[in-house]
């Protein structure tokens, strides 16, 4: 059976989504952060070559970061669900958005994160770096205007994607909303999903996810 190796707090809930999403049977494997650093502890970095979080096993398989393993998950398991075929219109918007979370979003938001734990959020550096993340924002507010989803239509793996870092990664690095709309309207619903409730619930049970 797939086992998904759960740090709390961590891009790990993307993998629980996308099963109960779906409906992949997986069992939880449940790691807690380190409570002076806030790190994963050594136990999880050992499960992987690069020891972040999420860590899927599959009998001898051993799969680390987030969009290889949805991507492993909906391909072994999922029919292709959750995806856009090629030739859809939709095609491109989905690999865009799939990859901008990790590729573009979440980077602009580490180096926030970095600076704020540095002390240095009020530097010349940091407001510098920091246009990269108000530019990612803007467009995620001027394609939530433009579509119900990230792909189009559709709710897909890429909005799995995009999630954390809309909504957990701001646990980490405060950033005011309130002035993005189509992003709080989208929040709201996304958070209703019966699935992504099941995954507050087995996963973060008690955490509310920042959605203004």
């Amino acid at each position: 059976m797939l086992t998904i190796h759960h740090l709390g707090l961590s891009q790990s809930d993307r993998i629980i989504w996308l099963c109960e999403e779906i409906g992949v049977p997986y069992r939880l494997d449940k790691h807690d952060r380190d409570p002076v650093t806030g790190g994963g502890p050594e136990s999880y970095k050992a499960l992987s070559v690069f020891g972040t979080a999420p860590v899927i096993t599959d009998g001898n398989l051993v799969l680390g970061e987030s969009a290889a393993i949805i991507e492993y998950v909906i391909n072994t398991y999922g029919d292709g669900r959750l995806t856009v075929a090629p030739g859809s219109p939709d095609y491109a918007s989905y690999l865009f958005w799939f990859h901008f979370a990790n590729g573009s979003l979440m980077p602009a938001m580490m180096f926030d994160f970095g600076m704020h734990r540095a002390g240095l959020q009020e530097s010349e550096l940091a407001a510098r770096l920091g246009q990269r993340t108000n530019r990612a924002f803007r467009l995620v507010e001027q394609r939530l205007g433009e579509a119900t989803y990230f792909a189009g239509t559709e709710f897909t793996a890429a909005d799995i994607m995009m999630l954390f870092p809309l909504t957990m990664m701001r646990k980490f690095t405060p950033r005011d909303i309130s002035n993005c709309p189509n992003l709080q309207r989208y929040l709201a619903n996304i958070v209703q999903r019966p699935a992504y409730r099941r995954t507050l619930e087995v996963g973060d049970p008690g955490l509310a996810p920042l959605i203004t």
